[in-house]
Order: C-alpha cells, then sequence, then structure tokens
C-alpha cells in the first residue's frame, strides 16, 4: 500500500510539472546556456551577416556579380566547409541568408545546428548621424524589433547582433554620444532576450585616426562602463549575453606595437569594466588582417592574469578574406577556398586557448591590413 501510494504521488508530481513546466528550460536558462554555448573555449563565431551592399563590395573585389544566387554560394562555401564547424559555435546570418537553402534543398540554419552551430541574427539597421556632433552615430533598428526578433526564433536563430560605432578624435567620443549608444545596446539586450534571443553587445570603437593605444584603452574603458550600467539600468540578465568588443590597439594612423602589449592592455580595459557575470566576450577583428587578429587574440588568452570570461573570436574579413580570394567566384576553386578558411578557424580555435603557434599556413591576403576608414556595413 505504502509502494502504491508512492507511485501515486510521482505520477501527481510529474502530471502537474508536465502542466506547469511544458518547456525543458525557462527562458532565462535557455540564455544562458546558449550564451556559454557561444563561449567554449576552442570555438568562436563567424560573422556572415554583411549586408546585400556590403557583400556586394566583397563579391566586387574579386569580380563577382551581387546577385542573390552568387550571395548563397559564397555562404554556402563557408558553412559546408568540412571540418570547419567543428571549431565554431555560432554564425551570424543576414536575413536573406535565414531563409535561404543549400543547393542540397537543406536550410543553412539546418546545416549549421547539424554541425552544432548555433544560427544568429544581425538585427540592426545600420546608423544614422547624432544631432549635435560631429558626424558620429547612433543605430537604428528599435522599432518593431520585437516583432522582428519573435519571427526570426522562430526560423531558428537563438542569439543576435547589434553593433553601434564610436570614434575617437580631439572632442570624440562625446558624452552624449557614448551614452545613447549605451542605452540603444541596451534597449536592444532587453528585447532580444525578452523573445529567446542571447543579444552580443558590439561596442564598437573604430582604429581611424592617429591615436596612440593609452587612448583607444582610456576611450574602451568609458564606453564600456557605459554600456553595462545601461544593461544594468534595463535589467537585462548578464549571464545570457555576450560581448564584442574592439581590441585595444593604437590608431590605424601610429606605429604598430606587439601583440602581448595589445593583449595586456585589452584584458586590464575589460577586467576594470566588465563583470563577471558575463559567460564571453568575442571580439571584432577591426580591420586587422586575419593573422594579426589571431596572433592578438591568442596573446590575450596567454596572458597570466585574472580573466572570468572567456576570450574568444567573431571575425568576419578576419575569417574571410584568404577564402574570398580563393574561390574567386569559380566553382573549380570552392575546395581551395574551403581549405583557406579551414587554416582560419583552426588557428582561431587554437588562439581561445593560447595555443595558437603562429604556424597556420598563410593564404593570400591573410597578411594584409583590412582596415577600411569608417567601416560600415
Amino acid at each position: 500500500m505504502k509502494l502504491i501510494k508512492i507511485i501515486i504521488c510521482l505520477v501527481a508530481f510529474l502530471f502537474r510539472s508536465e502542466i506547469t513546466e511544458p518547456y525543458p528550460f525557462t527562458l532565462e536558462e535557455e540564455l544562458a546556456k546558449n550564451a556559454a554555448y557561444i563561449g567554449t573555449p576552442g570555438k568562436g563565431i563567424l560573422a556572415a551577416d554583411e549586408s546585400t551592399g556590403t557583400i556586394g563590395k566583397r563579391l566586387s573585389s574579386i569580380n563577382v556579380e551581387n546577385v542573390e544566387d552568387n550571395r548563397r554560394a559564397l555562404r554556402e562555401l563557408l558553412f559546408t566547409t568540412p571540418g570547419a564547424l567543428q571549431y565554431l559555435s555560432g554564425v551570424i546570418l543576414f536575413e536573406e541568408t535565414l531563409y535561404q537553402k543549400a543547393s542540397s534543398g537543406k536550410p543553412f540554419v539546418e546545416i549549421l545546428k547539424e554541425g552544432g552551430v548555433l544560427p544568429g541574427i544581425k538585427v540592426d539597421k545600420g546608423t544614422v548621424e547624432l544631432n549635435g556632433t560631429n558626424g558620429e552615430t547612433f543605430t537604428q533598428g528599435l522599432d518593431g524589433l520585437a516583432q522582428r526578433c519573435q519571427k526570426y526564433y522562430e526560423a531558428g536563430a537563438r542569439f543576435a547582433k547589434w553593433r553601434a560605432v564610436l570614434k575617437i578624435a580631439v572632442n570624440e567620443p562625446t558624452e552624449l554620444a557614448i551614452q545613447e549608444n549605451a542605452n540603444g545596446l541596451a534597449m536592444y539586450a532587453a528585447i532580444c532576450q525578452q523573445c529567446g534571443l542571447v543579444p552580443i553587445v558590439e561596442p564598437e570603437i573604430l582604429v581611424d585616426g592617429p591615436h596612440d593605444i593609452k587612448k583607444c584603452a582610456e576611450v574602451t574603458e568609458r564606453v564600456l562602463a557605459a554600456c553595462y550600467k545601461a544593461l544594468n539600468d534595463h535589467h537585462v540578465m548578464l549571464e545570457g549575453t555576450l560581448l564584442k568588443p574592439n581590441m585595444v590597439t593604437p590608431g590605424s594612423e601610429s606605429p604598430k606595437v606587439a601583440p602581448e602589449v595589445i593583449a595586456e592592455y585589452t584584458v586590464r580595459a575589460l577586467q576594470r569594466t566588465v563583470p563577471a557575470a558575463v559567460p564571453a566576450i568575442v571580439f571584432l577583428s577591426g580591420g586587422q588582417s586575419e593573422e594579426e587578429a589571431t596572433l592578438n587574440l591568442n596573446a590575450m588568452n596567454k596572458l597570466k592574469t585574472k580573466k572570468p570570461w572567456s576570450l574568444s573570436f567573431s571575425f568576419g574579413r578576419a575569417l574571410q578574406q584568404s577564402t574570398l580570394k580563393a574561390w574567386a567566384g569559380k566553382e573549380e576553386n570552392v575546395k581551395k577556398a574551403q581549405a583557406a578558411l579551414l587554416v582560419r578557424c583552426k588557428a582561431n580555435s587554437e588562439a581561445t586557448l593560447g595555443t595558437y603557434k603562429g604556424d597556420a599556413q598563410l593564404g593570400e591576403g591573410a597578411a594584409e591590413s583590412l582596415h577600411v576608414k569608417d567601416y560600415k556595413y
């Protein structure tokens, strides 16, 4: 009789749980789980979220027409590279790509998921000039964002990206630009989390200018401090977010410094501003060459100091440049291009562990600067 009572109670409990807990995770648990997964050491993000205009510039550099078939072909080349997905935890997609299929008929989202990679989505609508400033900008796209995020989640996206842009000059960034962009990022992040998407918070400080690394560090700290104040004010759950910052480097018109120096300044700026609750920091490449970005990330992970977050990558140009050149839009070059991508993915995977030896076989374009002044996409 006692055993029967126990069984009845157990069944009642399970039945009640089925009614009150229809999903295996709460929203907060899902966000934290996905954010932590993206930050898995040894993995990183491929940013393939170029807008139609921006990918057109990339394609024109290899004399390929900017039409949907060619855009889809390039993305298929990236997503189906044998062995590459093991080094990735996420891929950021443009809206067009989220709904595209490979030539086999399989949706790109399914290909990524089967490879253990979470699909992400770019949700901002680009920048507009901020009134009363000397060319500073604010990112637009908050209108209708919740509805778009819900649609993207249903399509399979599990994280999102929003890029804010700041610049260093004599009087910039102004406090107005810092605060407006910090609040914009925080509002975007809160909306994303309500819809089940992990928000990547990306306050990019452009490398343009003659400033030194100390100036970049000072501005980076000001910007990140403002961002985390705004995220806190908007009740964003930090465990379910990622940060995508610039590395702290000298300006594009200043002499270069060693990766170890960049690592020291960058990690110190993060230690002073980024809460330990953030699971991972996924750096943008900011116009560095493919090899330069990898060496700098590797130096950060070799640094013997306190790092409560994993340090990884969310590279676009710094993962694709040598691949694009190897492909040149020709079907017979696909395997060669995929081999170039695999080299960069493996190198950056090693860099997240601090084990990259600088011994990757460099493809054409891997060492060339990818800096574009006042970069827009």
